[in-house]
This record gives structure tokens, C-alpha cells and sequence, in this order.
């Protein structure tokens, strides 16, 4: 299952979007800010239907 989720580059504040793969589970990954270019580190939790996604600078 697929959703989108907007956030805010802790680097630039500027606003993108991440496709997310809830059937996957839990997620600790990282992605470079499409503006920026900056890493992004994402941390996806779920549970059951439920599910939130935090992001943070590299070194946080």
C-alpha cells in the first residue's frame, strides 16, 4: 500500500514529498532533499492502519 506524505527539508524548510510503502513495515532510511540535495534521514513507523513519519537532519 502506497501513500503520499508531505514534510519539510530539516536543511532548506523546503516542502517535498515522500512515496511511502506501508507494507513494508517499520522503515529507517535516508534520501537526498530534491531541492537541496542534502541527506534526509526517514523514520517510518506503523502499526496496523496507523502509521507516522518523522524526518531528520543526518546527524540528528
Amino acid at each position: 500500500m502506497l501513500e503520499t506524505e508531505r514534510y519539510f527539508c530539516p536543511y532548506c524548510g523546503e516542502p517535498a514529498e515522500a512515496i511511502l510503502d506501508l507494507s513494508a513495515g517499520d522503515q529507517d532510511y535516508i534520501e537526498d532533499c530534491p531541492v537541496c540535495c542534502r541527506p534526509i534521514r526517514f523514520v517510518l513507523r506503523t502499526e496496523g492502519d496507523a502509521w507516522s513519519l518523522d524526518v531528520y537532519s543526518e546527524n540528528e
